[in-house]
């Protein structure tokens, strides 16, 4: 399916690996150029090569999305360089410190909200939510301006149905979620979409955060799709929901949540 993307141009935050990472791949494989920005400069910049050596057009910048200042100068470089943005992924975040329950061993409990400190509420919701209210003030004129553009959040179903041990994370990607739905109602008449991609279950391969084969078992009870594949989510999952927002084809779609997460979330 042609998504119709040639030519536009996408900002993916958080870009340097894994969703985020896929999320960019896809899109340029879909013709857009890509803003790779990541907290980590040789990140971006691996990524931003990955695409241009597959004959695409990328760039790669450093930037924390906690800070105004340099989301700022990365959405000038990325009009300078591209001279308009139409799409934004806002793919950065905090990585749960936990993504299975508790029986599954110590190495993937998380914390108890009684023992929470202030310092882990602030990162929650400064790279979270703040992060995407700065990435999305920083680009939104521009898409009001040009009367088109897509938002596209990346969101947990932790959000969705809450999760212990994960209240913080939960609770910030939530706040995203209350985010999407408003920030949809005021600029569609701008003809701006601003939807959700809620993640279940998506193991990072090489970073400590995959499930070990003997604890399949276990994971597969909470996503009724694990036993037949044999597998939980993957990047491409989400890339593929990405594009979808990201493109013309969800025109009429906006204030929107999808989960992909092989029905772990199936609230309507």
């Amino acid at each position: 399916m042609d998504l119709g993307l040639k030519d536009k141009v996408a900002l993916v935050t958080g870009g340097g690996r894994h969703i985020g990472r896929q999320i960019a791949l896809t899109l340029a494989q879909e013709g857009a150029k890509v803003v790779i920005n990541d907290y980590y400069a040789d990140r971006a910049k691996a990524v931003a090569d990955e695409i241009n050596k597959m004959g695409g057009k990328a760039i790669g910048i450093k930037a924390d999305v906690r800070e105004t200042a340099e989301i700022t100068a990365m959405v000038n470089e990325a009009l300078g360089k591209f001279s308009r943005i139409d799409i934004l992924v806002h793919n950065a975040g905090i990585i749960p410190e936990a993504i299975a329950p508790k029986e599954m061993g110590t190495a993937w409990s998380g914390t108890l909200f009684c023992d929470s400190t202030r310092e882990g509420w602030n990162g929650n919701i400064d790279v979270n939510l703040y992060g995407m209210f700065n990435c999305t003030r920083a680009v939104i004129n521009q898409m009001i301006e040009q009367k088109y553009g897509k938002i596209v959040g990346i969101v947990s179903d932790a959000a969705r149905v809450g999760e212990p041990r994960l209240t913080l994370y939960s609770a910030a990607k939530a706040g995203m979620i209350g985010f999407t739905k408003a920030l949809a109602k005021e600029v569609a008449r701008h003809r701006i979409n601003v939807n959700c991609v809620s993640v279940g279950s998506t193991p990072q391969k090489g970073a400590g955060t995959e499930i070990p084969e003997e604890m399949m078992p276990m994971a597969m009870k909470f996503c009724p799709m694990a036993k037949g594949y044999q597998r939980l989510g993957l990047p491409s999952d989400i890339a593929n929901a990405a594009a979808f927002f990201s493109s013309d084809a969800s025109v009429w779609v906006t204030g929107q949540v999808l989960s992909v997460s092989g029905g772990y979330c199936m609230i309507g």
